[in-house]
């Protein structure tokens, strides 16, 4: 489906609306759905300010291997730096041997060298041979490229050779989208920085032809507001910025909805939580401390990990449409390729009504339960009711185990967070993940179908600006890094003050990639800037939160000396001014919601469970599990020996009635 929430920012009300995706032109589903919600509302079109987009475009391109075809020009000797990577395998000891090696995005016949060099130090080592690398250019152009990266050693020192060569492409192969790495990457390590900017070549013109369809269909349709994009890092970029840059955009999915979390979750009072989106073939979950989502340096797609920002998500293969089935030879029962469902064992449990999306979806239980019955009939269980609860179970745990990775495993005790669910999925499992990792409360948020696209609404432009360093503390003064931060300041600033945010509204952050001298990786920490004062405390405070991270991730302090990699200066514009809904006033009785009852199969027999319609429940009721509770995008199960809360803001919060 295509999500959509057309919000009043004055009163903060707001529509939804779900179509169904439109694969060969995506941008006829949002133009749709967009149309679907404002219908609803009764809103003109041409009223609309801004649309503020998450998608999967670059994702897709990416894991369906529907990206363009890539030339790639290196640095004379550096023909098959995609070929020879890193020597990690994934897997066991022996992996090697069955792991079927992916190919590059940039194809070696698609590669070609430039005699010339640039020393680590930024200096010319060897001239740029630009007859050679005109007739290099040349050769790539009959070939039938559609895309261009140019990356050469150290470019990140100094970019003089890579921009020359961007020049002379500009004449050999005009039209074509060039990539220069140290534009999008200008970072040390040839393979990451190499391996991020074909990546970025390889999905632009697929990007670039969607926002440039979809802002045509706007613009056709009376929509004069402009149109945002999404990026990895839980930002908005403008479609210009974001056609340039599309590597940033990887996981603009799933950071619309950490982004949407975030907002609830401020709105019911909790800074600290985890997020847990379950969707219908994936599950993803991240950590948010001080209602900032933790950011990792890397973004992982399939097989694909390059170097860009980005909200740390972890990815389980555990959705709604997850397969259980019985291999003959064990007997046990998986969650694999075969067979029934979640979704059909959450049927079968009673968990789920029969009509769903409003009543735009029927399911069919009596398939659901025979479906189910396969597994039953497969294992020593007696009843498709005891089938369908181990499905669960196994889910469930999978599910678990994807939050201890981002929790438990940096340090964190999920005891210390709330639990915020959302996606089509989420709220039907959530009661039992806060039981299996004890963060209470579970918040289930409004709209927790459509809560990405809420994110989108709620969140801030931003840009990014970095460079690498690589100089000891003893070899750095105060005074050096402050001119440094500014310098990086001001390019990010630039970008965002052209997507339309004046620099009075700019807020500034900062962070660096640190590590010990010798290590051969780095810990991003965060820059207290006011610590730069001029009175020379600034690189002691930055050595302090360094080796505290570094004892929280694993447990250890070195003698060594520590040293700087690289640095990042972070331009943040102000979040929109969306009010707030309220709900009206109510007692904790909520019988006025209530629809009538069902039968649910929970801890080993069944019960009645009360049916809630969430668009009648009021602030301050109280619901008893078990119940269910529907709404048109998803639906809610609060387990026996819980209740859920109505917060003001209309989030759920459940807990455990003891205690």
């Amino acid at each position: 489906f295509t999500d959509l929430l057309l919000v009043d920012e004055t009163s903060g009300r707001t529509w939804r609306a779900k179509t169904p995706s439109t694969p060969e032109d995506q941008s006829i589903g949002v133009l749709r759905g967009i149309e679907k919600a404002c219908m609803q509302a009764g809103v003109e079109l041409r009223e609309i300010s801004r649309v503020l987009h998450g998608t999967t475009i670059a994702t897709n391109a990416i894991l369906e291997g529907k990206g363009a075809r890539v030339g790639l020009v290196t640095t004379d000797g550096f023909r098959q730096v995609l070929q020879i990577a890193r020597s990690f395998v994934p897997g066991g000891l022996a992996g090697w041997i069955i792991w079927p090696k992916p190919e590059p995005l940039a194809d070696l016949q698609d590669t070609v060298e430039v005699v010339g060099r640039i020393g680590a130090d930024g200096t010319e080592v060897t001239p740029l041979d630009e007859a050679g690398a005109r007739t290099a250019l040349t050769r790539l152009a009959g070939q039938g490229i559609e895309a261009l990266t140019i990356s050469l050693i150290n470019s990140y020192a100094n970019d003089a050779h890579e921009q020359r060569v961007a020049q002379i492409a500009a004449e050999v192969m005009p039209g074509i989208q060039v990539s220069i790495s140290s534009q999008v990457l200008p970072e040390m390590r040839e393979y990451e920085r190499t391996l991020t900017t074909v990546a970025n070549s390889y999905v632009q013109p697929q990007v670039s032809r969607y926002l440039s369809s979809l802002s045509g269909k706007l613009r056709a349709a009376g929509v004069d507001g402009p149109l945002y994009v999404l990026r990895s890092d839980g930002g908005l970029a403008s479609a210009r910025v974001a056609t340039d840059n599309p590597v940033s955009l990887l996981l603009s999915g799933p950071a619309g909805g950490v982004a949407g979390a975030v907002w609830v979750a401020e709105q019911a009072g909790f800074r600290d939580f985890l997020t847990f989106d379950m969707g219908g073939t994936s599950t993803d979950v991240a950590l948010v401390q001080d209602l900032t989502p933790r950011v990792g340096r890397e973004t992982m797609v399939g097989h694909l990990k390059v170097r860009a920002t980005s909200v740390d998500v972890r990815t389980v293969g555990a959705g709604g449409g997850s397969i259980a089935h019985v291999p003959p030879l064990t007997r046990a029962l998986r969650v694999g390729p075969q067979s029934a469902t979640v979704t059909d064992a959450n049927v079968v449990l009673g968990y789920l009504p029969s009509r769903l999306a409003g009543g735009e979806i029927t399911l069919n239980a009596a398939a659901a339960r025979a479906a189910v019955q396969t597994i039953a009939d497969s294992t020593d269980l007696d009843s498709a009711e005891a089938a369908a609860a181990g499905i669960v179970d196994i889910v469930n745990e999978n599910m678990l185990g994807a939050l201890r990775l981002v929790s438990v495993q940096q340090g964190f005790d999920p005891r210390d967070f709330a639990l915020v669910a959302f996606g089509g999925a989420g709220p039907l499992h959530a009661n039992a993940l806060g039981r299996l990792t004890g963060a209470w409360p579970v918040v289930i948020p409004p709209s927790p179908g459509v809560l990405c696209a809420y994110g989108d609404a709620t969140t801030s432009v931003r840009d990014e600006a970095a460079r690498t360093v690589v100089r000891r503390f003893s070899q750095l003064t105060d005074a050096e890094l402050t001119d440094l931060l500014a310098e990086l300041a001001e390019q990010a600033a630039t970008t965002v003050e052209a997507d339309g945010v004046p620099r009075a509204q700019h807020r500034v952050e900062y962070s660096a990639d640190l590590r010990y001298h010798g290590q051969g990786f780095e810990v991003p920490v965060t820059i207290d800037v006011e610590a730069f004062d001029g009175k020379g405390a600034g690189l002691d405070s930055l050595r302090a939160a360094f080796n505290a991270e570094h004892e929280r991730l694993f447990s250890f302090l070195l003698d060594n000396e520590q040293e700087l990699v690289t640095v990042r200066a972070s331009v943040v514009g102000p979040r929109p001014d969306v009010a707030t809904p309220t709900l009206e006033q109510g007692g904790a009785d909520p019988s006025v919601a209530q629809t009538g009852t069902t039968p649910v199969w929970v801890d080993g027999g069944f019960a009645d469970a009360a049916l809630y319609d969430r668009s009648l429940l009021k602030a301050g009721n109280v619901i008893d599990g078990p119940a269910i509770v529907i709404e048109m995008d998803s639906t809610a199960l609060v387990l026996p020996g819980h209740a859920a809360t109505v917060h003001p803001s209309g989030s759920l919060l459940i807990r455990p009635v003891e205690g």
